[in-house]
Order: structure tokens, then C-alpha cells, then sequence
């Protein structure tokens, strides 16, 4: 019997679903979710394995215009989601705002399988808006399978995965099939602590804001966790604290559990808030967190 593997790499712009979707397919908790746009700031790989196949799902941050470097690395991560994928699924929803002309024609021009993904049909307010969307995305790619989905619902993401399997080419597995994932828990530990900070915090802060881990030491009963939680300015370490610390608490109570529930294992937190000035624009700040090689 033959055995298929390959990339189905996962774009489009912010808040269209695209997290929800990975997370539904690989059918665990890997990227992180809020409301709010650019959540996603890395390129995550969730891995399924069977049998037969081995998918590779590549979550990757909203298409958006950048406005700092930490944008621009933000960006070449969607751009590289292009040089290696066997699938492209480009995700969408009827509130989704016009598509990025670059992008579009970079998967017009596309040589592997392209679906467009009409997420969140649950809010469609009947059977002709979803058709009508549908029949728009056929016209501006015609290359492309349109699909729909609710991956909040996991409505007929089984038909996107039959979809794929079909396309999916033959190869031996890229990962060994015991593997979830490509980054490492200290990452995860990371996004969980920063999905609180978009979750609690306003306007401008969560996206001034960066976690490290600096030191994750595992026992025998404990795992204990020192994060460092940076921000550009003197202004915002105050907010994050908050009065008498309160605000600041709170994050680390409800990271605190994310955590322990991710791991399986009791974690002791500490949470530490320190000013890196300006390091969406410094490439040195940049490389150490992650985003630029």
C-alpha cells in the first residue's frame, strides 16, 4: 500500500479562522486563538498521522501591511508557506475584506492544489449568501477548489480532509508519527501566556508585547517556569502589572492552568515584566525571539 505525505499550508488574512482550522484538523490545541487580529505571529507546524499518510498543517500569521520589521518577518513566514507546500488552503469568510492582490496571484500562479476555504458558513444567513460567495472566490482563482466549512463547528471538515487526501502526494513520512508538532514546549508555554495577554489586556498593548521563556525546569511532581514578559515602553510594564500587581496575577493564574492542563503535570509560574524598547523594529531583538534567522 502507498503511503502519502506532504505540507497543506494554511493562509489568508487575520481573524478569517485560520487557527481554528488548523486546531480542528489536527484535533488538539495548537495555536492559540483570540479575536483579535495578528495572534498568530509564527509559523506553527500541527502534524496528523495515520497509517497511510502523514499530514503536515502549517498555521501561518494574518496577511496584513506591515508597519514594523517584526511585520516583514511576520509576512516572509506566509511567503515561505508558499516554496514548500504540496496543498494550499487559502481560508476566507463572508465578513473576510478585500484579498491582498499579491497573494492572490501568487496562488493563481500556484503549481500545487489550491483550495479556497469559505469559513464560518454557520454565519451565513441562508444557503444563497454562501453560494454567492462561493461563486465570487471561483471567478478571482479559478485554479482553485472552494470549499466550505465551520471549523468552530467542525462542520464538514471530514469532506476538506477526504478533499485532501485525494491531492495529498505520495512520499514517505517527514516527521516520526509520534509527533504533534515542531516547536518545542517552551514555545507553547510562551503562546499560552501571550493568548492571556491579547485575552485581558487593550488597544495597543498585546501588540507591544513579546514572552520568554527563560528558564523551564521539569521534576519529578513540578515543572517550574520563570517567563519574562517584554513590552517597548516604561508606560506599559505599569499596565501589565496593574494596581498592586492584580492584573499581572491574573495572567499568570489563568496561563497557569492552560499550562498544567497542556503538559499534564502541576507547574509552579513566575511572571516577570521587563521594557525591550521599540524591538518590533530592532532586527537583534527580532532574531532572539524568534522571528528573523
Amino acid at each position: 500500500m502507498t503511503h502519502k505525505a506532504g505540507f497543506v499550508n494554511i493562509i489568508g488574512n487575520p481573524n478569517v479562522g485560520k487557527s481554528t482550522l488548523m486546531n480542528a484538523m489536527v484535533g488538539e490545541r495548537i495555536s492559540i486563538i483570540t479575536s483579535k487580529a495578528q495572534t498568530t505571529r509564527h509559523r506553527i507546524f500541527g502534524i496528523v498521522n495515520n497509517e497511510d499518510y502523514q499530514i503536515v498543517y502549517s498555521d501561518t500569521p494574518g496577511i496584513l501591511e506591515p508597519k514594523y520589521e517584526l511585520h516583514q518577518a511576520m509576512l516572509k513566514f506566509v511567503e515561505a508557506s508558499f516554496a514548500d507546500a504540496d496543498i494550499l488552503l487559502y481560508v476566507t469568510d463572508k465578513y473576510d475584506k478585500e484579498p491582498n492582490e499579491n497573494f492572490i496571484n501568487m496562488l493563481k500562479q500556484a503549481t500545487v492544489p489550491v483550495f479556497i476555504v469559505v469559513n464560518k458558513i454557520d454565519l451565513c444567513k441562508d444557503e444563497a449568501e454562501l453560494l454567492e460567495i462561493m461563486d465570487k472566490w471561483k471567478i478571482i482563482i479559478p485554479n482553485a477548489t472552494v470549499v466550505n466549512i465551520s471549523a468552530l463547528l467542525k462542520v464538514q471538515t471530514e469532506i476538506l480532509l477526504k478533499l485532501l487526501l485525494e491531492k495529498l502526494p505520495e512520499h514517505e513520512a517527514y516527521f516520526p508519527k509520534d509527533e504533534l508538532t515542531d516547536k518545542p514546549m517552551r514555545f507553547f508555554v510562551s503562546e499560552i501566556i501571550r493568548e492571556k495577554i491579547f485575552l485581558y489586556y487593550q488597544k495597543e498593548i498585546p501588540y507591544c508585547t513579546e514572552v520568554i521563556i527563560e528558564s523551564y525546569k521539569e521534576e519529578e511532581t513540578i515543572v517550574r517556569i520563570r517567563a519574562e514578559i517584554m513590552v517597548s515602553r516604561d508606560s506599559q510594564k505599569g499596565i501589565i502589572i496593574g494596581h498592586k500587581g492584580a492584573s499581572l496575577k491574573k495572567v499568570g493564574v489563568e496561563a497557569r492552568k492552560d499550562i498544567e492542563e497542556f503538559i499534564g503535570k502541576q507547574v509552579y509560574l513566575e511572571t516577570f515584566v521587563k521594557v525591550d524598547k521599540d524591538w518590533r523594529d530592532n532586527q537583534n531583538q527580532l532574531r532572539r525571539y524568534g522571528y528573523v534567522n
